[in-house]
């Protein structure tokens, strides 16, 4: 759905860390990429009305509400996209579907299986009506990870026996950081697992093909109380002058085996502290033919290893993933010119208008995010009852 001039009018609820990302992205896409509809930053949601209004300013938005459900009331807005904590992505997106708008949600699609499952029955129902959603795992859009799937896909790397993946942060390991609505299991449905987790969980199924069919978890939190007083953002901020504290009600750390449906075995690992370490994705991934292993922190960068080499040449070699044939590359700059974090975003935006435009299911959709629930679910389920095995429904 867009109007008949070939504009995409986006409203937006939320504004801080994730809400700056998107509306770069929505700003930026149709600059280096020919897109069928242009993208038009319509109007954003936020309680604040005077902090909206700065966020508005900044990020190049035209109008503001106070309440997401005048957004999603207006006529003039084709597609809402929800950069809110977890509580909320239900009640959201689920209007938003049922009064004909696309949606992007932000991950983890919501805060318990449940609430997923009815957001993805909400996404099939719409989608027969051409009003389409899509969960924003925007590392899938990483060029070299793009080129890690493109790998498997081709079969370079054979039958898939091996997976690890790890997503290591540090911005908790300081016990007086203060408490923020990342920390508070009601707003955020957990903590490092749901957060980070997520994200090498969709990464290493996607990158694969395959699913995560049962697993044995275990979650830790080392802090248990933290200042009061800390930002939305969650990524630091000053804690309460008065020495008060709240309760941390999430994990800190989170780490399981799996089994995927493949035949492979999983190695996973979601932590906030791992110090110096900031934003470490890590995937690895051994098959019968080859091998394929990616850091975040080294985003451009892709190693490869061809089993088939001869001996004497055999080793990983370091690919370097900024040339024209590697995936979105050719729309930004000369091969060696990296790419940053922010780009994931764009490509993002660049995926879902191309999709909706052609009337088709952009991905992730709400079915493939509910997956990645499920396993989330599971792994709360076996480090709760400390089952060797717990299967993913």
């Amino acid at each position: 759905m867009a109007d008949n001039t070939g504009r995409l009018r986006v409203g937006m609820v939320g504004y801080a860390f994730m809400g700056a990302a998107h509306s770069h992205a929505w700003r930026t896409a149709h600059r280096f990429f020919d897109l069928p509809l242009t993208p038009e930053l319509t109007a954003v949601a936020g309680r604040d009305r005077q902090a909206v209004t700065a966020a508005a300013q900044r990020q190049g938005w035209r109008s503001v509400e106070t309440d997401w459900r005048r957004l999603i009331e207006r006529d003039d807005i084709d597609l809402i996209d929800i950069c809110t904590p977890g509580d909320t992505h239900r009640e959201i997106a689920i209007a938003a579907l049922e009064a004909g708008k696309h949606v992007l949600c932000e991950k983890p699609l919501a805060n318990s299986v449940a609430e997923a499952a009815e957001m993805a029955d909400a996404a099939r129902a719409a989608a027969q009506r051409g009003v389409f959603a899509m969960c924003g795992f925007t590392y899938r859009r990483t060029p070299a990870v793009s080129l890690a799937k493109r790998f498997v896909d081709e079969g370079r790397l054979g039958e898939i026996r091996h997976v690890r993946a790890q997503y290591l942060q540090d911005w908790l390991s300081d016990a007086e950081a203060p408490l923020t609505w990342r920390l508070d299991k009601s707003k955020a449905g957990s903590g490092a697992l749901g957060d980070i987790g997520a994200h090498i969980i969709d990464m290493a199924q996607w990158v694969t093909g395959s699913s995560i069919i049962g697993l044995s978890a275990i979650l830790s939190t080392f802090v248990t109380e933290r200042p009061v007083g800390g930002d939305l953002i969650g990524l630091g901020g000053k804690g309460s002058s008065d020495g008060a504290k709240g309760p941390v009600t999430v994990d800190d750390a989170a780490a399981f085996t799996a089994r995927f449906d493949g035949g492979a075995i999983g190695v996973f690992e979601a932590t906030r502290f791992a110090l110096g370490r900031k934003n470490a994705i890590r995937l690895e991934i051994n098959g019968s033919r080859g091998s394929i292993a990616f850091d975040f922190e080294e985003m451009n960068v892709l190693q490869y290893f061809d089993g088939g080499d001869d001996a004497e040449a055999q080793g990983f070699r370091r690919i370097i993933v900024t040339e024209p044939v590697h995936p979105y590359v050719a729309n930004w700059w000369p091969a060696g010119h990296g790419l940053g974090y922010e780009h994931g975003f764009i490509h993002q935006v660049v995926d879902l208008v191309n999709d909706l435009a052609a009337g088709r299911q952009p991905h992730p959709s709400f079915d493939d995010a509910l997956q990645v629930q499920r396993v989330l679910a599971a792994v709360e389920a076996s480090a709760s009852d400390r089952s060797a095995w717990h299967g993913v429904d």
